[in-house]
């Protein structure tokens, strides 16, 4: 958020990384890169950030297949949810230490499971607001990055 996309795709480059297209107007950036170096490709390109952007953006890296194989398995597939949930992933940038009882719900908002460094979350849109991004830092704290499964589906396909 709060970013150029044209300078986080100059930022990414910059940090060298190939391919390089932002999606959606919303952080998502793609590029080429060996898939077992994620946590290096996290650290590089938060090192460039101050220069190219003023300041640092938490970086979350999967590689595209991943995201391929989590929607074809169809996360939500389990639950009843109504036709008007918006489907939620989030993405931890590292497992969750700690045992959580799932589901939790609060309002409208429910965080139905969690699966290594992905929870999968529900919500029916309402005159409340989005409180399940409160229910999601609060038991995941802030180092998480959330998209829709519509978002999540775009990305996995660049």
């Amino acid at each position: 958020m709060n970013c150029k996309m044209p300078a986080l795709k100059r930022c990414f480059e910059a940090a060298g990384f190939t391919d390089v297209k932002t999606l959606l107007s919303s952080g998502n950036v793609a590029f080429t890169a060996r898939p077992e170096v994620v946590p290096l490709l996290e650290s590089a390109a938060e090192a460039l950030m101050p220069e190219h952007l003023g300041r640092v953006f938490q970086t979350i890296v999967r590689p595209s297949a991943f995201l391929q194989s989590l929607v074809a398995e169809d996360p939500f597939a389990e639950f009843a949810l109504p036709a008007n949930a918006k489907r939620i992933v989030t993405f931890l940038r590292r497992p969750c230490e700690r045992p959580v009882a799932l589901p939790i719900e609060r309002g409208h908002a429910r965080i139905l499971k969690l699966q290594n460094t992905e929870v999968f979350s529900a919500y029916v849109p309402n005159e409340t607001g989005p409180v399940f991004m409160t229910l999601l830092e609060r038991t995941f704290g802030t180092e998480v990055t959330t998209r829709t499964l519509e978002t999540v589906r775009k990305c996995s396909l660049t």
